[in-house]
């Protein structure tokens, strides 16, 4: 590891300590946030597989009443019901912390489940697969808010990370070289000034 390319004086021997304190607490801080960080994605991923569960079981639920309400109600009373199905969806923004950073996200707001068509000619198969839907959408959506903060949160490891790897491969060894460099000059010149000094006192005793 190169040193830093400093005069070899007290002064910058102070700097350079100063600067060497400073990079370790850095590091320990950071390390500290990168295993907060970890640990929230990991529960965050785990959040996720359960909802992937979730999600493949409603859909072998709905898609197979889809195929069913479409063989018994016909495509023509499937299309009608759909134009008479109106829904209005609100998205909104929010905020989530976790250790202590805060991630942007999009929240769905589901409106409550209406009875859009009459029963007659209907079955129950239709409010059957209608539910499974609407429940697939509920699910979906929530999937969607928390894979939003499972790549934000992974792009933040991945930045602490970066910072972490370059104090410890880069900042301090090289701050740490420096210092025992300038240390070592500075202990040279010192035993040369007393070299120096007992070499003039036994000239004046002469």
């Amino acid at each position: 590891m190169a040193r830093l390319n400093i005069a070899p004086t007290k002064s910058n021997l102070l700097t350079i300590k100063e600067q060497l304190s400073v990079s370790t607490n850095g590091y320990e801080l950071l390390e500290e946030k990168r295993e907060i960080l970890v640990r929230e994605l990991m529960h965050l991923v785990e959040k996720v597989k359960l909802l992937e569960q979730d999600i493949d079981k409603v859909i072998e639920e709905a898609y197979p009443a889809f195929k069913r309400m479409l063989m018994v109600d016909g495509a023509d009373q499937i299309e009608r019901i759909a134009h008479n199905v109106h829904y209005e969806f609100e998205s909104r923004q929010k905020k989530v912390n976790i250790g202590g950073m805060t991630f942007s996200s999009m929240d769905m707001i589901l409106p409550k489940k209406e009875l859009f068509y009459s029963f007659i000619g209907t079955y129950a198969n239709t409010d059957a697969t209608i539910n499974s839907f609407f429940e697939l959408l509920s699910l979906l959506t929530q999937m969607a808010s928390i894979r939003t903060i499972v790549w934000r949160l992974a792009e933040e490891v991945k930045k602490t990370q970066r910072r972490v790897n370059a104090l410890d491969k880069l900042i301090i060894p090289q701050a740490k070289e420096t210092k025992a460099y300038i240390e070592g000059v500075l202990e040279e010149r010192e035993r040369e000034n007393v070299f120096v000094l007992k070499a003039l006192k036994k000239k004046q005793k002469r």
